[in-house]
């Protein structure tokens, strides 16, 4: 009986003494964590939110992400959705140490949201975006612009007029001219059955957009065939999130009341024939299936001076999510080809 104790005595101390070994292994490693390392120059830190105060007084929110010489501020579209779709880049970009901010525009949720229709103006976000630059400390050397949708709209305005900050420039799924993507929309919509194009007139006529049964037809019928090719059930919770807090009054001003009714401030917009003028590498992301012509996208990336296109063959206006693997692996060549001085003009296609 004593034999037995003492065995089993040994083997507990032989068991806690090599486990113990086994667990002190890892903390002995020493791991480089600089890609990780979110903290600033102020006495307190918040992993990476900055909140910024523009000359007006009000204040955007922003993110960093990472630690690298690419540094790529992304534009949310919308207008007045917020960074929260743009969330999936989380899952690509830190592989490949890309760093990032996430950035609410004003009016979005995370940051003011002043009730002013005259700050709703391409050249006021224009300019916000050039404040937002310089806070960060982004320059030549290391500033890329991604912008999807409206954000592809703010980041072309954006280099037009300060492309000697820029370092290259990604615009997806956003059309030049808002006319060509009101006629793309059109034909889309033509291709719909007739019972369904009636439904939508029959509440478009009476201006009665925010009637559950107008919106549940528009995202069933519409969205989930060219904004996010996913059944409604299945849409990922960032985008929903995105969609929850959306500032509707921005975008009707500056969108219109509907994809199918565009009538804001937009509405007549074109930087087409003024792409001949950027000089900084840009990258044009359309989709095959995106509100947007895939055709005008390949065609914008060569009107401009230095573009390559990428063209997603399974994707729609969010190709971030439902062709993900393509289209990121696609966008973190550009970056990466510019970045190493070694960017080929041939086509992402």
């Amino acid at each position: 009986m004593k034999f037995t104790v003492y065995l089993f005595s040994l083997l507990c101390i032989l068991i806690l003494h090599f486990g113990c070994q086994n667990q002190a292994a890892p903390v002995a490693e020493k791991v480089d964590c600089s890609y990780n390392d979110f903290t600033t120059d102020t006495d307190i830190q918040a992993g990476g939110v900055r909140m910024i105060e523009l000359k007006s007084g009000h204040k955007v929110w922003t993110k960093r992400h990472g630690n690298s010489p690419i540094k790529v501020l992304l534009l949310h579209g919308g207008p007045a959705l917020t960074h929260e779709y743009l969330e999936c880049f989380g899952s690509f970009f830190p592989q490949a140490g890309i760093e990032f901010y996430y950035y609410d525009q004003l009016g979005s949720y995370y940051s003011d949201q002043p009730e002013n229709d005259s700050l709703w103006t391409i050249d006021r976000f224009v300019e916000e975006v050039e404040e937002v630059r310089q806070a960060l400390g982004l320059n030549a050397d290391n500033f890329y612009l991604a912008g999807n949708s409206w954000g592809g709209i703010l980041g072309m305005e954006y280099a037009l007029k300060y492309q000697q900050n820029l370092k290259g420039l990604v615009v997806l799924n956003m059309t030049a001219d808002f006319d060509k993507y009101e006629a793309y929309n059109a034909k889309l919509r033509a291709q719909l059955r007739p019972s369904l194009i009636d439904s939508l007139s029959f509440y478009e006529d009476k201006g009665d957009f925010a009637n559950p049964i107008y919106q549940d037809l528009v995202f069933n019928e519409y969205y989930t065939k060219h904004i996010l090719r996913r059944p409604a059930a299945e849409w990922p919770e960032p985008v929903l999130r995105s969609f929850k807090h959306i500032n509707q009054p921005v975008y009707e001003y500056m969108q219109g009341p509907s994809e199918f009714v565009p009538g804001g401030i937009l509405k007549g917009w074109s930087v087409w024939d003024k792409l001949p003028t950027l000089e900084v590498p840009t990258l044009m992301v359309g989709a095959k299936y995106d509100t947007m012509n895939p055709e005008e996208m390949a065609e914008m990336a060569t009107l401009v001076q230095n573009g390559r296109s990428l063209i997603s063959p399974n994707g729609s206006h969010l190709a971030i999510w439902d062709d993900q693997e393509f289209t990121m692996r696609g966008i973190i060549k550009f970056l990466q080809d510019v970045d190493s001085g070694d960017f080929p003009t041939e086509s992402g296609e």
